[in-house]
């Protein structure tokens, strides 16, 4: 039976490419690694709705959001909060667009050691080797690294011609999820219609939100806390994959929530 897995992407503003990790995209950098004033308005309004549900949530956190200490003291208040229903997934130790760049396996190796580092230190019981790619941007060469260190699942994988050029200049979606799979890492591609994106900032662009909307509506019933252990590492279980961003509920002045039946 086809399962529903709901993740949240943990970007603040300076996370996004227009901002960081992009060689073309990234026009307005900033060195502060304090918390936006949209982003402190989404941690709550996030707690909120945790607190409206019961459903488990795969949380793909960046690890150089730890240099905030509200950051650090929220995050592991929220962990204790809500236990074993919070699984953390490692989205980079930065914002970088990896398949933007040139191939680069000792660069990606070193910073996905150190966000591994940072993760597991900061949320053992909760730490999975799980990855999803800043921004989507994911090639074939990186699935090589994420074998070896570990990591037995990848979430990147968009696979819409929307943003196929996120795959790498010359590489597919086909060509990242072969390559995923020669290396014994399972690819949980996010869901899609019609060739179209159904998640992140689908969800608020219209007209893709109506589709989008229409996809998670009509998604699986949800994993429950015992089976996302169970069923995400397995190759044979099929899953629909659903993420949003945290800076999400900052929408509608906090009011914002996951369009789920």
């Amino acid at each position: 039976m086809t399962r529903t897995w709901l993740t949240v992407d943990f970007d603040d503003l300076r996370h996004v490419p227009s901002a960081q990790g992009h060689p073309t995209r990234s026009k307005n950098p900033s060195s502060s690694k304090a918390l936006s004033k949209p982003y402190k308005v989404a941690m709550s309004a996030f707690d909120s709705w945790l607190a409206s549900t019961t459903h488990p949530v795969t949380l793909f956190v960046i690890a150089d959001l730890f240099e905030s200490d509200e950051f650090g003291g929220w995050f592991s208040a929220l962990l204790a909060k809500y236990g074993e229903r919070l699984t953390v997934g490692c989205h980079g130790l930065t914002h970088r667009s990896w398949s933007a760049w040139p191939e680069d396996k000792d660069g990606f190796s070193s910073a996905l050691m150190q966000a591994t580092a940072i993760l597991s230190k900061r949320a053992p019981a909760h730490f999975r080797h799980w990855f999803r790619a800043p921004a989507g941007y994911i090639a074939p060469w990186m699935a090589e690294v994420l074998a070896e260190h570990g990591y037995g699942v990848d979430s990147s994988v968009n696979p819409s011609w929307v943003v196929a050029k996120k795959a790498g200049k010359g590489n597919s979606w086909p060509d990242v999820m072969k390559a995923m799979n020669g290396h014994n890492v399972i690819e949980r591609p996010w869901a899609t219609r019609f060739g179209l994106p159904a998640n992140g900032p689908a969800l608020t662009m219209f007209p893709l939100s109506t589709l989008a909307k229409g996809v998670w509506k009509n998604a699986p019933s949800v994993l429950s806390i015992d089976e996302v252990d169970e069923m995400i590492p397995n190759r044979a279980q099929p899953i629909v994959t659903l993420y949003w961003h945290v800076l999400d509920h900052a929408r509608k002045k906090g009011a914002w929530m996951p369009p789920l039946r």
